[in-house]
This record gives structure tokens, C-alpha cells and sequence, in this order.
């Protein structure tokens, strides 16, 4: 099913134990994220005043005894999006998001969805639909068994190969 960005974010804020998250793209074009972007190409400085509302939100759920994990799996050498995702994870990864990097070379023998997704609790996926320029199209929930038991070990299996944010260079 189909869900709203508001019942989304109402997903992010509101699940019971943990929420982990499998990126698999090079690029994304999120309408929030572009503008940021580009400043960034082009030299300029971002007090990352924009990310503080999610970094809030992190603090909270690791207050409250709740687990965040991101695996982002990447090419090497990174993309123009990703160096910059790189160099704007710190504030989130403070706040209590355990951000991994995962080379590409890596896990080419591992089962993968065909999107991006969240599992929150273990009970509910969210896919995430990109168009080719990796602005958002859908978020659509499943708590199909099977597909839960794909996300799952596709994340888990992954996650044995990722490489914390402050341990991975950028290459």
C-alpha cells in the first residue's frame, strides 16, 4: 500500500524497537537534500541546521531505548552524492544513527531486494520507489512474511560487511 511522506515520517518517529535502513543507490535527488547539495559542490558552508530536526529525533529514540541502523551500499570510487552524504553523516551518527558503508564489491553473491527500504520492528516494510534520477516516486508498506524475511536477511547479511561511518574512507 501506498503511504503519505506525513504517515512516513510518522513511521520514523513511532516504531516500537529498532528501524534499520538499506540504501543501495549511488545518487538520490531528494527535494529537501538538492539544494544542500549543491552548495556543497559548490564550496559553500552548511551549518547542517536542516538535519537538526532528525538528529532530535535519533536522540530520542536512543533515549528511549530504540536502535537506528543504516547500511549504505556504494561504489567505488564514491559518486558526487554519496562524498557529500559522507561528509554530512557525522551529526546523525552522534545523535545515535549507526551509519555503515558497504563497497559494492562486497556483496555481489548477497540476495537484495530490488528497492531501497526501512524494516521497522521487524514486522513492517517500507520500500522506497526512485525514479532514474533518484528523486522519490513511492513509499509502499508490506508486512508480507516473505518479504519481511528478505529484508531482513538481506540487511543482516550486509550489515556483517559494513564498515562504520568513522571507520570508512571515502575513496
Amino acid at each position: 500500500m501506498n503511504i503519505s511522506d506525513d504517515a512516513f515520517e510518522e513511521l520514523l518517529a513511532g516504531f516500537e524497537r529498532s528501524a534499520v535502513h538499506l540504501e543501495m543507490r549511488d545518487a538520490y535527488g531528494t527535494a529537501v537534500e538538492l539544494p544542500y547539495m549543491a552548495r556543497w559542490a559548490a564550496g559553500e558552508p552548511d551549518d547542517l541546521e536542516w538535519l537538526q530536526g532528525w538528529c532530535s529525533t535519533l536522540r530520542e529514540h536512543v533515549k528511549s531505548g530504540r536502535t537506528v541502523r543504516r547500511a549504505r551500499i556504494v561504489s567505488e570510487p564514491l559518486s558526487d552524492y554519496q562524498r557529500w552524504s559522507y561528509s554530512i553523516a557525522q551529526p546523525m551518527v552522534e545523535a545515535g544513527e549507526d551509519i555503515r558503508w558497504v563497497p559494492r564489491r562486497l556483496v555481489s553473491s548477497i540476495p537484495l531486494p530490488g528497492n531501497d527500504f526501512y524494516l521497522f520492528d521487524d514486522r513492517l516494510t517500507v520500500f522506497l520507489h526512485y525514479a532514474g534520477n533518484g528523486l522519490g516516486r513511492a513509499k509502499v508498506t508490506s508486512t508480507d512474511p516473505g518479504d519481511i524475511a528478505l529484508c531482513k536477511s538481506a540487511f543482516e547479511t550486509v550489515w556483517k560487511f559494513a564498515i562504520p561511518h568513522s571507520e570508512y574512507t571515502p575513496t
